[in-house]
């Protein structure tokens, strides 16, 4: 292992949906300088969402340049460089690795048939889709890809290589084509323990030329993928050789960032939606409950996955009605009231609903008004019901054998104590907050400093470059006072369902 000389730093990068950011670190975790390049998303057609990757190699080059710029190090400081990316943007490239047409963001939800084909293929790689009862997601890859079979024969058959916005970046950087083993297991249907690539879906869709096309090595997070090539480190004004570390998806890599890397711990992602990733010791799988995935972010470990559709988005739209700037005098007036809001229930499925139900046709609703209710109860009840709904995903994972001790949550909830009191009195569980807010970015650092060998494994790196920055005690009286509100919350989904079945 390489001396840790505190001259020594470590760079991320976060390819998100609007832009790719660059940011580089100490070697403690300590972000020294970012910087942020925006790309363009074209939206073609109604359910379709394409960006030109090529505009993500650009944006690399000039938030890596800027980042490291601002942050006064030399570029030979540099140790290591990892990359998270949205995931499930996939991409059709000829030999050379150049896109022989936009990529298909993971937004893009075009192929919803192809998707119904998927889960009439009835495969047992279909198991971490709720235990095969579906639904397979219109943002995967596979379905993506059978969408350009059907659809665009000429590009499917001409392209040599059909893989993530991930795999693409790393290939320009380093000249080697390899998947990681983090897309692979939670987007593909890829299991390293049982079949590797789903080979008798495939046959079964008639997708069998698709595993040819894919990345034919698969790494693990934290393994060296290569050195920047010449053309890369010139692109980047950075050393060539430059070891390049695998990473994954953005999320996925998120759990990393806030140090969820032990069994019975999840991640809590909280912003427009909210996102529960958790580990198991065990695989399990269930309905309304995606994964568990295999290997899917560190060897042995096995990530189950929950989702809710319509949170932070569903407080936006209160506060944009009420026509209020900031949400401080709404915190105030609701965390005057007592839990249950008075007898007002909220079921946050504005958007429909992800797990455990998997509704796209479930809808919001408010229900118990009363002429007492004023603005500050719509506001709480509204944050509760999302609180309900994160309950519930954790009620099934427990239902199923997965009892999360540690909760770590990042997003937009953190900057809010009622909000996050709220959700820590519904589920009875501490609240952990983590001083980096970018969890992506150090999870890049991260994976870097161990592909550098500066740090032995991730959860060694962890222990050193995650920081708590405080934690949020549930208040046991008002968890007692929320059963009734969460009993019929639980409730209101199968009769509103119901009454709306001829809608």
């Amino acid at each position: 292992m390489p001396s840790r000389s505190d001259d020594l730093c470590l760079l991320g990068v976060d390819g998100g949906t609007e832009s790719l950011r660059a940011g580089v670190f100490d070697l403690h975790g300590t972000l020294l300088a970012s910087a942020s390049t925006p790309y363009d998303t074209s939206f073609p057609n109604p359910a379709w969402a394409e960006q030109d990757p090529r505009d993500w190699w650009q944006a690399l080059g000039e938030s890596v340049r800027a980042a490291v710029d601002q942050s006064g190090v030399r570029p030979e400081q540099i140790a290591a460089m990892a990359v998270d990316t949205t995931c499930c943007s996939v991409v059709a490239l000829d030999e050379a690795g150049q896109p022989l047409r936009p990529c298909l963001i993971w937004m893009d939800v075009r192929s919803a048939p192809q998707t119904e084909k998927v889960v009439a293929a009835g495969d047992a790689a279909l198991r971490v889709n709720g235990d095969g009862h579906g639904p397979v997601s219109a943002e995967w890859m596979i379905p993506k890809a059978l969408w350009l079979a059907e659809n665009e024969p000429e590009i499917f058959e001409r392209a040599a290589v059909i893989c993530e916005f991930q795999d693409f970046i790393n290939y320009h950087l380093t000249g080697r084509w390899v998947a990681s083993i983090n897309n692979a297991s939670v987007r593909w249907h890829f299991d390293r323990s049982r079949t590797g690539v789903p080979e008798s879906l495939l046959e079964k869709l008639g997708l069998s030329a698709l595993a040819a096309k894919w990345p034919a090595e698969i790494l693990d997070l934290g393994d060296v993928i290569g050195g920047l090539t010449a053309q890369a480190a010139e692109h980047l004004r950075l050393p060539a050789e430059l070891p390049v570390v695998q990473g994954g998806a953005d999320a996925f890599i998120g759990m990393i960032g806030l140090g969820v890397v032990q069994p019975g711990s999840l991640a809590f992602i909280t912003g427009s939606s909210h996102l529960q990733l958790g580990l198991s010791k065990t695989p399990f799988h269930a309905p309304g409950i995606w994964g568990t995935y295999c290997d899917g972010l560190l060897p042995g470990s096995h990530v189950v996955e929950g989702g809710q559709t319509s949170t932070g988005s569903v407080v936006n739209w209160l506060k944009n009605l009420y026509g209020v700037a900031d949400y401080e005098e709404l915190n105030d007036d609701a965390a005057q009231l007592p839990p249950g809001s008075e007898g007002l229930i909220v079921q946050e499925h504005f958007q429909g609903n992800r797990t455990p139900h998997t509704d796209p046709h479930s809808r919001g609703a408010m229900h118990g008004l009363t002429l007492k209710h004023g603005r500050a109860h719509l506001f709480r009840a509204a944050i509760e019901g999302v609180a309900f709904g994160s309950e519930l995903i954790l009620e099934t994972m427990r239902d199923n054998g997965f009892e999360p001790e540690r909760i770590v949550v990042a997003g937009g909830a953190t900057r809010s104590d009622l909000w996050l009191q709220i959700h820590a009195d519904v589920s009875k569980l501490p609240l952990t907050l983590t001083a980096m807010g970018d969890a992506p970015l150090l999870g890049c650092a991260i994976l870097a400093s161990v592909g550098a060998g500066l740090n032995p494994d991730v959860l060694s790196a962890v222990d050193d470059m995650v920081k708590v920055a405080r934690v949020v005690e549930p208040d046991a009286t008002a968890h007692a006072a929320y059963q009734s509100s969460y009993e019929t919350y639980k409730a209101t989904y199968g009769s509103l369902r119901s009454l709306r079945a001829g809608l």
